[in-house]
């Protein structure tokens, strides 16, 4: 599934398809934007997916428990990178460093 086809979906149908109200994919998206640009400080390729598509299939994969090669094959991408992919989402916690809260209240994805 790509992020251009669901963007301009109603409100009901983006959370029926990905799982989470628009709002917060918006907030994940500039939380892991914020990660993704310290990553990629340090050099290495550019990736092939955008930061919306990266999200879409780590939401995939735990929402519809979908296997990596399948995601990577939905996407184009080999399922090694699919693999670290999520295992780079997973990592990332929901909050940032400005919001006040409790270290054992931070939910990770």
């Amino acid at each position: 599934m790509k992020y251009e086809n669901i963007r301009n979906y109603s409100e009901d149908q983006f959370r029926r398809v990905t799982g989470v109200k628009r709002s917060t994919f918006e907030r994940m998206l500039e939380i892991l934007a914020s990660k993704r640009k310290e990553k990629l400080s340090q050099g290495g390729r550019k990736p092939k997916l955008s930061l919306e598509e990266m999200l879409l299939a780590a939401l995939e994969y735990w929402r519809e428990y979908r296997t990596y090669i399948h995601i990577a094959a939905s996407y184009g991408i080999h399922e090694s990178n699919m693999y670290r992919l999520i295992n780079f989402m997973q990592g990332q916690p929901c909050t940032t460093k400005n919001e006040n809260v409790e270290p054992e209240r931070v939910i990770f994805w």
